[in-house]
C-alpha cells in the first residue's frame, strides 16, 4: 500500500465535507467511507475525520439525536431498538442517553398504542393473538411492560364491546 499525498486527502476530505453538509453522519460512518476512498489507508482517513469532527461536520450527538427521533416519530421504534442500533454505529452509550432524552415520551407511548391497535386489527380471531401482539411490540423495541399493558388494555377493549 502507498502513502496518500495531500492532495488526495484534500479531495477525500472536501467530498465527506459535501456529504455531511446534506445530512447527519457518525464518526464510524464517515471513517468508514474515509478509508474506502483512500483505499485502505486507515492512518489518513483518521486524519480526515479528525478534521471533520473539529469542523462540526460529524458530531455523534448530534447524529445520535436526530437518529433517535426519526426512528421515535416515523419508523416506530421504541427505545430498546433504538438504543441498539446507535450501539452497533459505535455511539457511546452516554451519547446515546443524551440522544434518548429527546424524545416526547407521551408521543412514543402514543406511537405504540397505535401501532399495537392496528397490529391487533390485523390478528383478530387469531388464536395466538397475544403472544404474536407481544412479539410484535419487543420487537419494535418497546418495553415488554408497556407492550404487556396495552396488549391487555386491547383485549378488554375487545371483551367489552362483545358484550
Amino acid at each position: 500500500m502507498f502513502a496518500m499525498n495531500q492532495e488526495d486527502i484534500q479531495k477525500v476530505t472536501d467530498r465527506l465535507r459535501r456529504l455531511c453538509s446534506r445530512r447527519e453522519y457518525c464518526v464510524s460512518d464517515v471513517m468508514k467511507k474515509a478509508v474506502t476512498a483512500l483505499e485502505g489507508d486507515s492512518e489518513a482517513a483518521g486524519k480526515v475525520v479528525a478534521i471533520l469532527i473539529a469542523e462540526k461536520y460529524v458530531d455523534d450527538l448530534r447524529y445520535a439525536t436526530a437518529y433517535a427521533r426519526e426512528k421515535a416519530m416515523i419508523s416506530g421504534w421504541g427505545e430498546t431498538k433504538i438504543r441498539y442500533m446507535l450501539s452497533a454505529k459505535g455511539i457511546s452509550r452516554d451519547t446515546i442517553a443524551e440522544a434518548l432524552k429527546s424524545i416526547d415520551e407521551d408521543k412514543a407511548s402514543g406511537r405504540l398504542e397505535k401501532l399495537m391497535e392496528s397490529k391487533a386489527r390485523s390478528l383478530k380471531g387469531d388464536p395466538q393473538f397475544k403472544l404474536k401482539m407481544l412479539r410484535f411490540g419487543v420487537g419494535r423495541g418497546y418495553a415488554y411492560e408497556a407492550v404487556v399493558r396495552v396488549t391487555d388494555r386491547i383485549i378488554e377493549l375487545w371483551k367489552d364491546s362483545e358484550d
